[in-house]
C-alpha cells in the first residue's frame, strides 16, 4: 500500500507550490490503510493541525484518484498521528546542516491552495532580521503605505467615529482607546486608517517601533518560529520590541486555537506595558466565529468603531480628493455620476476613476459624461439600479408576495421569515450593509438575528438548495443585476 501514498505524494508535489510541499507535506509518512482509514504520520502536533485544516481534503481526493488508477482500496478518511521518531530525525538533521540565511528560508503557505507567503526572516513589515540575537534590534521602520494618511482620508458620517478614534490613538498611543478595534466591509478604509495611525506615530516619535502586518502573517510567523525553534525571538519581537501593533484582518485567527493563545498573551504583554494595539476586522468582535471569548472581551474593552459604506456626498468628496492627488481633471457632474454608480466600496470607486482616466488618456480626450457612461456600462453594467436596502426589500416582497410591514415586523411564520432572511442576505452581499444597520432596517432586529439569517442562507446556497437559488436569481433579475 505504500506505493499508493508514494504516487499520491507525486501528485501533491505537482499540485501545490514547491515551498508548501517541502514545508508541510514532504516529511509525512505512510502508516497504513485499514478498513478504509488511511493513517499518516507527521513530526509534531503543530504540523498535524496545519495539514489537517489546510490540506486534508486535497490529500484525500488525490489519494482516492490514485487508488482508482492503481486498483487499490480507496480511503474513506485520514487518521493523522504524531510520530516522535520523525521529529527526532528532523531535529538531528537540523543540528547537522547549517541553517540557511533568512533570505533563503522556505516561505510558509497562507491557505490550502498553497499560495506561498514570505518567511519571517524576509518579511517587509519591519525591516529587521528574525535570526536569534542576544539583544533587541534597533527600532524597525514600519512598512506602511505612503499613500495612506489622515490628510487624504475623506471623513463623512459613515466613518466619522472610526476616524476620530484613530486620530486620538495616533496622537497619544497607549493612553486612550487601547485597544482600538475597527470593523467594516471590504474596501471601506480600515487599512487606510491603520496606516495613517502608523505614519502619525512615526512623525511624532521617529524612534517608535511599529509592527504593521496581517493576522495571516502573524500566524505564519508563529508556526515558522515553532518549527525552527525561534519562539523566544518571536515573543521578544512582538512583546518587548514593539511600541505599536497594527494588525489587519484579525478574523483570520478564527478557529486557530494555538495562534489565538499566542496572540492572547502578546495582547496582554503589550496592554500591560501601555503599548498601543489596533486591529481591524470585517465584522463586529462578537460576530467572529470560533474566536475565544477572552479575546473578544479584550477587543471590546477599548474602543470599537465601525466603518460603513459612504454616503453619496462622501463618495463625491473621495473622488475629488483622489483626482486632485493624481492630477486628474474631474468635473462635478462626472464625480456625482460615478458616485451614484458605485455605492458600497471606496476601493472600487477609486478604481473606477483610475480606469476612466486611463481610457481618457488612451483616446486623447477629456473625461466627460459620455465617456463616463461608456466606461461604467462596460465595467459595471446596470450597477446603479440598486440604490438601497429598501430596493432589495421591495423586490423580495414582490417575488414572495408578502407585505413590507410583515417583512419588517415580528411574524415568525416561514412564509415571512424565509423571505426576510433572503432579503437580509442580499442586503449584506450586494450592498455590504453592516449587521447592526440591517437590524434597524428590518424593524429593530438584533444584529445577531441578521448574522444568523445571513449564515443560514449562505449554507443553503452552498448546499445548492434549488428554492433559495431560484429566489435569489429572480430577485437579482428584478434589481437588474
Amino acid at each position: 500500500m505504500n506505493d499508493l501514498w508514494e504516487s499520491t505524494l507525486l501528485r501533491l508535489q505537482k499540485t501545490i507550490s514547491p515551498e508548501a510541499f517541502e514545508s508541510w507535506i514532504a516529511d509525512i509518512e505512510f502508516g497504513g490503510l485499514i478498513d478504509g482509514q488511511l493513517t499518516l504520520r507527521v513530526p509534531n502536533s503543530f504540523q498535524l493541525e496545519w495539514v489537517h485544516n489546510n490540506y486534508e481534503s486535497l490529500v484525500l481526493d488525490l489519494c482516492r484518484e490514485e487508488a482508482r488508477y492503481t486498483n487499490h482500496t480507496a480511503p474513506d478518511a485520514i487518521l493523522w498521528t504524531v510520530d516522535a521518531d520523525l521529529q527526532a530525525r528532523a531535529t538531528a538533521a537540523r543540528s547537522v546542516e547549517p541553517a540557511p540565511p533568512p533570505s533563503q528560508r522556505p516561505p510558509l503557505v497562507g491557505s490550502h491552495q498553497g499560495r506561498p507567503a514570505t518567511p519571517p526572516g524576509g518579511i517587509q513589515v519591519a525591516r529587521q532580521s528574525f535570526a536569534p540575537s542576544s539583544s533587541l534590534p534597533q527600532p524597525p521602520v514600519a512598512d506602511l503605505n505612503p499613500m495612506y494618511s489622515f490628510d487624504n482620508f475623506v471623513v463623512g458620517p459613515s466613518n466619522q467615529l472610526a476616524h476620530a478614534a484613530s486620530v486620538a490613538v495616533a496622537s497619544s498611543p497607549g493612553t486612550r482607546y487601547n485597544p482600538l478595534f475597527i470593523y467594516g466591509g471590504v474596501g471601506l478604509g480600515k487599512t487606510h486608517l491603520v496606516n495613517a495611525i502608523g505614519h502619525t506615530v512615526l512623525a511624532n516619535n521617529p524612534g517608535a517601533s511599529i509592527l504593521y502586518l496581517s493576522a495571516e502573517r502573524f500566524t505564519n510567523e508563529f508556526i515558522w518560529s515553532l518549527q525552527n525553534h525561534r519562539i523566544a525571538q518571536f515573543r521578544e519581537r512582538y512583546r518587548s520590541g514593539c511600541d505599536v501593533l497594527l494588525m489587519d484582518d484579525i478574523q483570520f485567527l478564527a478557529g486557530r486555537e494555538q495562534t489565538q493563545e499566542e496572540f492572547f498573551h502578546t495582547f496582554n504583554a503589550l496592554h500591560h506595558a501601555n503599548k498601543q494595539i489596533v486591529v481591524t476586522s470585517d465584522v463586529y468582535p462578537q460576530q467572529i466565529p470560533e474566536m475565544e471569548e477572552r479575546l473578544i472581551s479584550r477587543f471590546q474593552s477599548g474602543m470599537v468603531a465601525d466603518v460603513q459604506a459612504p454616503e453619496v456626498d462622501t463618495r463625491v468628496a473621495i473622488l475629488q480628493t483622489k483626482a486632485a492627488g493624481e492630477g486628474i481633471q474631474l468635473s462635478q457632474e462626472v464625480a456625482h455620476f460615478l458616485a451614484q454608480v458605485v455605492k458600497s466600496n471606496v476601493r472600487e470607486l477609486e478604481g473606477t476613476l483610475t480606469r476612466l482616466a486611463v481610457l481618457a488618456e488612451l483616446r486623447n480626450r477629456p473625461i466627460d459624461m459620455e465617456l463616463a457612461r461608456e466606461a461604467t456600462r462596460t465595467v459595471m453594467p446596470q450597477m446603479d439600479q440598486v440604490t438601497s436596502v429598501e430596493d432589495i426589500q421591495r423586490a423580495v416582497c414582490e417575488y414572495f408576495g408578502v407585505r413590507m410591514a410583515d417583512l419588517k415586523g415580528k411574524k415568525r411564520t416561514r412564509s415571512v421569515s424565509h423571505p426576510r432572511m433572503i432579503a437580509m442576505y442580499l442586503c449584506r452581499e450586494r450592498l455590504g450593509t453592516s449587521y447592526p444597520d440591517l437590524g434597524s432596517r428590518f424593524g429593530g432586529k438584533d444584529h445577531t438575528t441578521v448574522l444568523s439569517a445571513y449564515k443560514k442562507i449562505g449554507r443553503l446556497l452552498e448546499e445548492n438548495d434549488d428554492k433559495v437559488l431560484d429566489a435569489i436569481t429572480a430577485v437579482d433579475r428584478k434589481l437588474g443585476l
